[in-house]
Formats: C-alpha cells, structure tokens, sequence
C-alpha cells in the first residue's frame, strides 16, 4: 500500500526508525515507555469510575441516576473497548502499528474531553463510548508493537513491565479518588476524568519516537525501511550479520506464510498447515480467561465489595480499596522474574488453579457474613483477606501472560486481526462481568462467588490440553510450534529454492552473500539513516 494514501501515512511515512536522535536499546526502552504509558492508561481508566460513581458529587451532577444506569455508564465503556478493537482489525494492517496507536490516543483524548465537561448523561454515554473506542485500538496493537520489536529472551519481561504499569494506572486512579472525595464539588470527578489526557499527550508523543514494526514494514514490501528499524534497535549497521540473519527469518516466515493465505478474514477458517485457527481461538480463550475469572468485578467494585458483601463502612471500603489495587501493583513485580524462566503456559495455569480456590472460599466466606452474625467479623476479615490473594494470583498468572500470549501465539498475516479480535473479546467479557456484577451481588449475594469459581474450573483442562509454551521462541519460531515436520521442510525448501537442507550448505553461503549484496544496495539508495 502506498504510504502517501492517508494523512497519517504521510505524517509517519518518512521516518520508520522513529526518532534520529536515538537507537538501540535506548530506542527498545522508548517503545517499552510506549507500552507502558498506554497500560497504565487502561489500568486508570479500569479504576477511575468505580472511586466517584457512587458518590454525591458525580451523582448530584446527573440528577441522581439509578443503580442499574449507572453500571450501565461504567459498562458502556467496554462496549466501546470491543468496536475499536474489531474496527482496528479492518484498517490496522494497512496503516501500520504506531500510526494506530497514535489514531487511538486522539480518539481517547475527544472521548476525555466530552466526559469532563459532562453536564447530561448523554454527554457521559458518548465520552465513554468514544473513549472505549479508542482504548481498544490501543490495547490490540500495543502488545503487538512491543512484542514484535523485543528480543525473543525478554519479550515476556518488557509485557510483565507494562503489566505493572497497568496496575500503577489503577493505583493512581484509587487514591486520586479517594484524595478528591472529601470534597463536595464537581472537582472530585471531572479533575480525574480530565488527567487522563496527561498519559494520552504522551503516547501522542512516543508515537514520533518509537520506530515501527520491522515485521510489518517486510511483510508490506518495505525491505529497505526494515532492515534500517533492525539495525536502529540492535545499534549495528545495516550489513551487520546479525541484522542480515534476523532479516532472513523475518523475510523466511513472510515467505512460508504468505503461501498459507493472504491474510484474509477467511484464513482463519481454513485447516491449513500452521493451524491458523486454532491460534485464533487460543487468542481468544485467554483474553476471555482474563475477565470471566472476575478480576474486573474486584477492579471496578471492589469498594462495592467491601461495602456491601463484607460489610465494611463506606469511608473503609475506600481505603480498603486502595490497599488492594495498591498491592496488586507490588505483586506485579513477581512475574518480572518468572515469565521468561517459569514459562507461560505454568504461569496461566497456577494462577486460575487459585483463582478459583479463593473464589470456593470467597463464597463460604461471604454466606457467613450474609447469614450468621456470629462469627461475622472473622468471616469479614477472611472475605477480605481473600480478594488480596486473588489479585496477587491474577496479576501473576493471567494478567502477565494474556497481553504477551496472543502477540506471541498469533502468525504474522493475521496477528493484526486476531489480536483485534481477541481484544475484542476481552472487552465484552468484560461489559459481561461489569454489567452483571452490582445486580448480582444484590441479588444473589454469596452465590455471585460460585459463577466465578466455576468458570475457573472449566478453564484449567482447556489450558492443559490445549495452550502449547512460547517462552523463549522468537516470534518467528512459533510457526515452527504449530507445524509438523513435513510442513516445516517442505516450506524450508521453498525459501531455499528447492534444495534438500542438508546438501544446501553451499547455497546457503550464496544465498547470504546475496543478501549482503541486497543490503549495500539498499543502503546507498535510501540515503542516511539518521
């Protein structure tokens, strides 16, 4: 496609590296900032609703809606969340990964505005629908951006890094709104709605500086541009064998994929060799792991929690509130030492092994609160207790391998959709869980803990069986993981022009002098690269 087709195209276009300024790891680091800054988003806005929506200021300003309108308002949100994720799917292949993360952030930062200069609900619905909008361009192409510019060693470790950035995001939100909630005036919503758009200029930002994809730019026929954005994050010129190498890999699995399909919507139906559809419904299951386990019925009610189920004060159940999302942010520090060692698939699965057994406990827990006054406050402080170690089992397990899991688990050609689509899914798991969790505790107390004990329980055969490790592969290699061995030679043949691989040693060498040959070419035509 050509470059100059479309407004951001053309902002973009020119400089694929990113900043000239930077390169190497400093150039890593700035995408992982990117990353980081735009979780942190999604954990702020995950947190920044449920800390106001029940207090009189927000309410007073609308004229006091009821319950079921607002969890409504709070729910909208993920409505938007899953368009903007299957709308990225249609048009964020074309204009690449930086250019829609940058169209999301404008779009959040319209969606911010009309939330915080809200004065009738309507105004509040369509913030929040435009905002949903954006967040979920955002959230299906981040992950894939980051993942596709890391070193393969410690892909899992920059993903768990923003993970943690995520949690900060909810953290902030929790005492931002605790802080402004001793005043009784607008301030206390309409300030933490508007600080938002803080992180969205800064994301608008990184977008000039990070560089983009050097798998996208081979797999749209911008070889020239993508060997430079491999030699800018290694700090090695453009003929370095490293480069050259990594490269051909790249270049091999284009090769190797586009025989498979075009990249098309219909591929994922196909039973072709690289099990392109099993990888897609893979994708989707963990995201939908992610919110049907009831992680966001903790995030965004957990003073509701705290309130209502386990009996605290309103003014405890907010700062107990904090305490927890507070945690939740020390606890994410854990995976950074386990996901490239431990693995994925061991991470996913001890983590909703417990998930589930606090959500059985949880239950016993809060009919002993709702039902025998007499042991009520050991049952409080159990109950309690319980969210704690749920969240600390989420953020360990789930949360630091669903955002890295699809990137990784999804073939090149259609890793822009199927993460679009997965994302996709997490946000209406998430309106599922969101939309039904107030009602549910009103009316049907203690039993809401055993929907989500019994989702927890339903997924660990499905992981077992059928979710296969990436650690430690590049991205390249996953293919490989879906592939039998006779696929695998068969497409190594084709790369190498029909030669058996063990008598391809001498073509292999012409093969890379060629390259080199390619590069120097490349390199004296396409001018400086900084």
């Amino acid at each position: 496609m050509d470059r100059e087709e479309t407004f951001l195209l053309r902002l973009y276009g020119d400089r694929p590296c990113g900043s000239k300024r930077i390169r190497g790891s400093w150039l890593l680091y700035a995408t992982v900032l990117l990353s980081c800054f735009s979780f942190s988003l999604v954990g702020f806005d995950n947190g920044l609703m449920g800390g106001f929506i029940n207090g009189d200021p927000f309410n007073r300003s609308f004229n006091y809606p009821t319950a079921s309108l607002l969890s409504t308002v709070v729910a909208i949100y993920e409505i938007g969340g899953g368009v903007g994720a299957v709308a990225v799917s249609f048009f964020g292949d074309h204009i690449g990964r930086r250019q829609s993360i940058a169209l999301g952030a404008i779009l959040m930062i319209v969606g911010a505005v009309l939330q915080a200069s809200a004065y009738q609900l309507s105004q509040m619905f369509v913030g929040r629908i435009i905002s949903g909008f954006g967040i979920g361009i955002l959230n299906s192409t981040v992950p894939i951006l980051q993942a596709e510019v890391s070193p393969k060693a410690s892909r899992g470790l920059y993903v768990a890094i923003y993970c943690s950035t995520l949690n900060l995001g909810i953290v902030t939100a929790y005492w931002l709104d605790f802080g402004l909630s001793y005043l009784d005036s607008e301030i206390a919503w309409r300030f933490p709605t508007a600080f938002q758009i803080v992180y969205l200029l800064a994301i608008v930002w990184l977008t000039f500086i990070v560089p983009e994809s050097p798998r996208w730019l081979t797999a749209h026929d911008m070889q020239d541009d993508a060997v430079s954005v491999l030699a800018a994050l290694t700090n090695r010129e453009i003929d370095d064998p490293d480069v050259v190498q990594q490269y051909e890999e790249i270049m091999e699995t284009v090769i190797m994929e586009s025989a498979e399909g075009s990249g098309s919507w219909s591929d994922f139906y196909k039973s072709d060799a690289l099990q392109s559809c099993r990888r897609l419904w893979t994708a989707i299951a963990i995201q939908v792991f992610q919110q049907l386990g009831g992680i966001n019925a903790v995030i965004y009610y957990a003073t509701t929690l705290f309130q209502q189920s386990i009996g605290f004060s309103p003014k405890m159940s907010r700062l107990m509130s904090g305490f927890l999302q507070t945690w939740m942010f020390v606890a994410s520090f854990i995976p950074w030492l386990l996901i490239d060692r431990t693995g994925r698939k061991p991470l996913i699965l001890g983590g909703i092994l417990v998930e589930g057994i606090v959500m059985a406990v949880q239950t016993v827990l809060i009919y002993q609160i709702q039902h025998h006054n007499r042991i009520q406050h050991s049952a409080a402080i159990g109950a309690a207790a319980m969210l704690f170690v749920f969240e600390s089992a989420f953020t360990i397990g789930l949360q630091s391998t669903g955002w890295v899991y699809p990137s990784e688990i999804l073939p090149l050609r259609l890793r822009a959709k199927g993460s679009a689509i997965s994302t996709a899914a997490n946000w209406i798991s998430n309106f599922f869980v969101v939309e039904i969790t107030p009602p549910a505790i009103q009316n049907i107390g203690y039993r809401t803990y055993i929907i989500f004990t019994v989702f927890n329980v339903c997924f660990l055969p499905i992981v077992w069986f059928w979710f296969k490790e990436t650690k430690g592969l590049s991205l390249e290699d996953v293919d490989c993981l879906f592939a039998d061995d006779q696929t695998i030679e068969m497409y190594r043949l084709m790369v190498g022009g029909g030669v058996p691989i063990d008598e391809a040693d001498e073509e292999d060498q012409q093969k890379d002098d060629e390259s080199e040959d390619y590069l120097e070419q490349a390199s004296s035509t396409s001018g400086p690269l900084f």
